[in-house]
């Protein structure tokens, strides 16, 4: 079966949308299968630069179909803001499709997520503000609007009016802040659905049998596993799995048909947001890094916490993924760093050594990372084409994470353009 699944190690920005936009080339279907418009993908073409946050990152390649299943929680009008922005550069986009069963990100579920954010004393994850978080909880709860819905006109109005009913009560009482009006949204997401219903589709079915009859389906993850709901450093996380298991659910196909399973890391580690991180650079270096790379973030514009690469937290990814393919980004901005750093294991509050992560989000802030010293490179990366051209120092520094993982590396990332990869196996 030719299937192959592309998912985060880290906290997210390892470099996903590259990875995908290359793989998507060969493929019939590329598959977005979780998060939501929280993601941001950058994709460079020449000198183009794309970046997106809810189309699957293998829209400007495939020949084939784009799929956004199930278990995405999608924002119409940012799905049609997007498309706007892709066809404005002259590409296509009648290739693009949303499962009827994915969730609506509705204007309330964006507010609910500001205002928590903005509490005095409340959750401060920080998240993006976008509404995915509350979107899921309707979805968990059973009250959500589905995009089948926005074509069902009095379903529509009885789901708005009854979360409305709550949600309102909610703003005024809780928040203090103005009610939403039931006319006003039903009338904006009636239009939508009309607007949009030539692409609102049933997928699970034409998925499951692309890949019995051996097509190429290649699946796309947002976010990554140290940011899973139920893997990560809770909860400062995001609200679903963006794991290789997160594909069964968010799109509909048994675990039996993953076959790839593709694992995208950085040469170092970053992190948006809160949360702990015990490799984190916040020093000059981390600066130097963050600015070299660009550690910015592509929904945000939020400044990338930077530090060394982890692999206690990289084994512990690697492990609930079933990761079988390495995907390595960004190994060109370690250039010129005399001496490398790269976390083996944790020393505990209590002194004891581990190599394994810990369930424990508290407990994590008060480990002291124990690091393998290696020396560094001052070449340029950045055209190198073939591993036997990198310096002998930046071999041993993938083979070291190779040894320490029990997994190839089967592709090293030396720059942001699509041609800029060190490809050591085929894949297709």
């Amino acid at each position: 079966m030719s299937t192959y699944v592309v998912v985060g190690l880290q906290y997210g920005d390892e470099g996903k949308g590259k990875i995908t936009d290359v793989l998507s080339a060969k493929s019939d279907y590329v598959v977005r299968f979780q998060g939501g418009d929280n993601a941001g993908h950058t994709v460079y073409v020449g000198e183009e630069k794309f970046v997106l946050h809810l189309l699957p990152s293998g829209v400007l390649q495939c020949k084939g179909k784009c799929i956004i299943a199930n278990g995405v929680v999608v924002n119409p009008k940012s799905f049609i803001r997007e498309v706007g922005q892709i066809e404005s550069k002259g590409l296509r986009t009648d290739h693009i499709f949303i499962s009827r069963r994915a969730h609506v990100i509705m204007p309330y579920h964006i507010l609910l997520d500001t205002y928590r954010e903005e509490e005095h004393g409340g959750t401060q994850i920080g998240t993006t503000k976008k509404g995915i978080g509350p979107c899921y909880e309707d979805k968990i709860a059973r009250i959500g609007i589905r995009m089948v819905d926005l074509l069902n006109p009095e379903i529509l109005r009885d789901k708005i009016e009854k979360n409305l009913k709550v949600k309102n009560s909610l703003f005024e009482k809780y928040y203090g802040k103005p009610t939403l009006d039931v006319e006003e949204i039903y009338n904006e997401f009636l239009e939508i659905g009309k607007q949009l219903q030539h692409r609102i589709v049933d997928t699970e079915v034409e998925l499951n049998e692309a890949i019995r009859d051996g097509k190429n389906v290649l699946f796309e993850g947002a976010q990554a596993l140290m940011l899973d709901i139920d893997f990560g450093t809770y909860p400062y996380v995001t609200s679903s799995s963006p794991s290789t298991g997160g594909v069964c659910t968010g799109a509909g196909v048994p675990p039996t048909s993953l076959k790839n399973l593709i694992g995208v890391a950085k040469a170092y580690c970053t992190r948006v947001g809160n949360g702990p991180f015990p490799s984190e650079l916040d020093n000059e270096l981390g600066e130097k890094i963050r600015q070299i790379g660009g550690e910015f973030g592509a929904t945000t514009g939020r400044p990338r916490r930077t530090g060394w690469l982890d692999l206690v937290s990289l084994k512990h990814a690697c492990m609930i993924n079933g990761i079988n393919n390495l995907v390595i980004t960004k190994l060109d901005v370690l250039t010129g760093i005399e001496n490398l750093k790269i976390v083996t294991h944790y020393k505990t509050e209590d002194g004891k050594i581990i190599d394994y992560f810990t369930s424990s989000t508290e407990k994590l802030y008060n480990y002291e990372p124990i690091y393998q010293d290696l020396p560094g490179w001052n070449e340029d990366l950045t055209k190198v084409r073939s591993y036997d051209e990198l310096p002998d120092t930046a071999q041993k520094y993938i083979e070291f994470i190779e040894k320490y993982l029990g997994i190839n590396v089967y592709l090293v990332s030396v720059g942001p353009e699509r041609s800029q990869n060190i490809i050591r196996k085929e894949l297709f």
